[in-house]
Parts: structure tokens; sequence; C-alpha cells
């Protein structure tokens, strides 16, 4: 088993706790002195930096949202209070997609990067990456982080990137370039394995060994899918502008979270307390930094609206010590009917369920429509250009893969409250084709 940093990545766990919490003492020090947002966060808090010793400590401090951040920005207010560096130290500026409101603004140094690039390194290593692989990136190339990430993180490893930006390249890249591996979400994948095939090129002829899915959550049953459609493994890393940027090994039992370089604890907002070990709650990140280093963005407790189960803190059977957690779900992505949640990726595994995809492309959308007292989600699938179509079957499927574990809603569902319809249509029908961007799957019109 290879490893990018061996010593850091197998690190006993009282060193590896040792290390974090001589991390957090820096990294609080560092934002006391550096941060104007921090400098006035202890004082309105009343808290002592130097109380901050250990990572339990962290739990005791405030959450911070983002939209904190929106709000100590321009044009909020008149600085950047999250910066933490002279601007003269900024390298590059980045910012969140905005989806929920005005992007959140973020500031890196050269050593930021390098320490991003780390993360992405470890990853790809521990996925079996290294000289020789040629890797075609389809995320984009700007104000987010991730595609030049994964770019610095392949210089460091050795290996050659193909920076495709998007997934609709000409498929002779495929041919003429011979890449071994592609990072690239789940439907991007999928896109790709179609348009090959019907330009000759049968994916499982290719000269792909391996693919990385980013870049959204998903659902087990179509990672399975789109292994069987490349007849290659495929791996989950998850990342983010604020920095945490976490990698499945080829045992894939849960992502690795880099611990030496951002600290990771589970939040339940409802209860508004930390949540045990094996709840699911929001992911509440802090950056770390060693001793003597910069940052041009520093985030203690912060809350990504990103939730999670920490799966293990034990030993990995691939030797890493560092904690593992389920893949990440979008908070934005979940709601509530009948007092019960559910997330995007719940519809996304009723989608996929095997036997489904003799019909379906995998393609889907979702809507909620309703009041308090009945609630319908129409579920729209786009099914194969083909007349033999068993779509009782798919309907069947979904229902018992979508409610199987959701009791309060099952209970809904019989009683009448809480209404499934379904709804096929034929290649590009869905009405995410008519809009630019990325699809949203699930939509809640109530």
């Amino acid at each position: 088993m290879d490893y990018f940093r061996e010593e850091m990545e197998t690190m006993p766990r009282d060193e590896l706790d040792a290390l974090i919490d001589e991390r957090i003492r820096y990294t609080v020090k560092y934002a006391a002195d550096n941060s104007l947002f921090y400098q006035k966060w202890f004082r309105k808090n009343n808290i002592k930096p130097a109380d901050i010793r250990e990572h339990e400590d962290l739990r005791e401090l405030p959450i911070i949202s983002g939209k904190a951040v929106r709000e100590h920005q321009p044009p909020s207010a008149s600085e950047f209070e999250f910066k933490s560096i002279d601007w003269n130290e900024v390298f590059t500026i980045h910012e969140t997609s905005g989806t929920s409101g005005t992007p959140k603004s973020f500031f890196l140094t050269w050593e930021d990067w390098n320490r991003y690039a780390e993360k992405y390194s470890r990853s790809f290593v521990s996925q079996n990456f290294g000289v020789g692989d040629r890797v075609v990136v389809c995320a984009s190339y700007g104000m987010n982080v991730g595609a030049n990430t994964m770019t610095l993180a392949a210089q460091k490893i050795g290996m050659t990137i193909i920076p495709t930006g998007k997934c609709t390249f000409p498929v002779r890249i495929m041919r003429h370039y011979q890449p071994t591996g592609i990072v690239g979400s789940v439907f991007k994948l999928i896109r790709l394995a179609r348009r090959m095939k019907k330009e000759g090129l049968d994916p499982h002829d290719s000269s792909i060994k391996r693919l990385v899915a980013g870049g959204e959550s998903f659902a087990e049953e179509s990672r399975a899918y789109v292994e069987k459609l490349w007849g290659v493994p495929v791996y989950n890393t998850y990342g983010s502008t604020e920095g945490t940027m976490c990698g499945e090994c080829q045992e894939k039992v849960g992502l690795h979270v880099p611990e030496d370089m951002v600290h990771l604890d589970v939040y339940n907002p409802q209860m508004e307390d930390f949540v045990v070990e094996g709840e699911c709650g929001r992911i509440v990140l802090t950056t770390l930094l060693p001793p003597g280093a910069k940052s041009g963005n520093l985030l203690l407790n912060y809350d990504t609206e990103d939730t999670t189960v920490v799966v293990s803190r034990d030993k990995c059977p691939c030797g890493r010590t560092h904690l593992r957690i389920l893949n990440p779900e979008r908070e934005a992505e979940t709601v509530w009917v009948s007092g019960s949640p559910f997330n995007r990726v719940d519809i996304e595994k009723g989608v996929f369920q095997p036997e489904n995809m003799d019909y379906l492309t995998g393609e889907y959308e979702a809507f909620l429509y309703g009041d308090e007292s009945e609630v319908t989600l129409r579920v729209s699938m786009e099914c194969h250009d083909t007349p033999d179509r068993n779509l009782e079957l798919v309907q069947e499927n979904f229902l018992k893969s979508f409610l199987e574990y959701k009791p309060a809603l099952s209970e809904a569902h019989q009683d009448g409250l809480f209404n499934i319809n379904f709804n096929f249509t034929e290649p590009e029908g869905l009405e995410f084709y008519k809009i630019r961007g990325r699809p949203k799957r699930l939509v809640d019109r109530r």
C-alpha cells in the first residue's frame, strides 16, 4: 500500500491527537492575531484564545455559519474580515458558487495551495494513482478551487493532467491520449460512457483503470451502475473551497479526513449540540495550521451545511489512522415531509435500483407539491428509447427502496397524506434540459 506522506497518514491515534491539539492552539492564536472577524468574535463571546487548548475545547465555542462569512465581507461590510493575511501576500482569490446568496470570498496564499494540494495528493495515492497516470479533470477551472487543486496535486505525485474542464470533450481525447483515470460527477461519467459507445469505443475497452466521482453526493446504487458501465472501480472524494477535502481509499470503507490539516466535528442544529459518534449531523470544520504557518483564510467551528456520519476512528485496513466519514450529503438537498427528512440521494437510490437500469438512463428530477395536509412527490425519470419498457417494475422498485427505512413517510404514504407520482420521459424530456447550469434534482415547490 502506497502513501503520499506515510508518517502522517499512519500516525498512531494518541500522537495524532497531540498533534491536532498543538495545531489548534497555534491556529486559534493566529486567528486572534490576524483576523478582524475573530478578534471581534472572541471579544463578543468572552472567549480567551489562550483557553482553547485541545480539540474538545472547540465544542464549547459558538458555531460560525456561511451567513456570518457573507455578513463580514463587502457589500455587507467595508472589509473582508475573515481575511487573515496582508493583501500583498494573497496568491489567489476564490468564491463559492453563491447558490444560496452572495458568494463567500476566500483568500489563498501559496502555503494554503500546497496544503490543499496535499489533501488531494493523499486521496489520489490512496486510490492507486501515481507516476505515469494520465487523468482527465472534468471540473471547471475558475473561482472554485477543485480543478486547480487536483492539478497541483498531480504535479506532486507525478501524474499527468488533461484539463478538459468538462466531460463533453471529444472522444478522440480518449483514443489519442489514453487517459488512465477521469475525475467527474456520476452523471458526467454516465453521459461520457454513452457518448463513447455511440462513437464506437466501449468504455470497457478504453484505457481507463479507475474513476473518481466528486462534485456532488451520490447513491451507492449509482456508483455501482457507473462501475458496471466502465468496468473499473469508482472512488469517492468530497471537497469544498472552505477546505474540507476528504477521499476514499481502495478499501471503500469511508472517506479519510486529513485530521492534521482540518478538524471535523458533527453537529445537530436542532438540538444545538454535537452528536455522539455514529449519529448523523452537520459537518463542522476547523482549519488547522502547523506552528509558524500562515493562511489567507481561517475557519473555526464552521458549519458547512453538509451532513455526514463518522464511520470510525480505528485504523483502516489500508493502514491509515485518520478518521473516516460517510459520503456527505448537502443539507440544501434535504426536505421534510410528515416530520421526516429525505435527501436527493434517497431519490437517486430509488432510481438506480439495478433492475431499473435496463429501462432508465439514470437521469431524473423530482418535485414536491402540496401543503401541510397533503404532499405529492412527482418523480420524473428519463427512459432509453426502446419500446419494451417495464415501467410498473421501475415504480415498484423505486417505492420499495425509497420507503424501506422511512417508517413515518411509509405510513403517510399509506394514509394518502404523502403521494408519490411517476412521470417517464423520452431522452432529453426532463425539465432541467431546458435550463442552463447544474441540474437541480430535487425541487421543493410547496
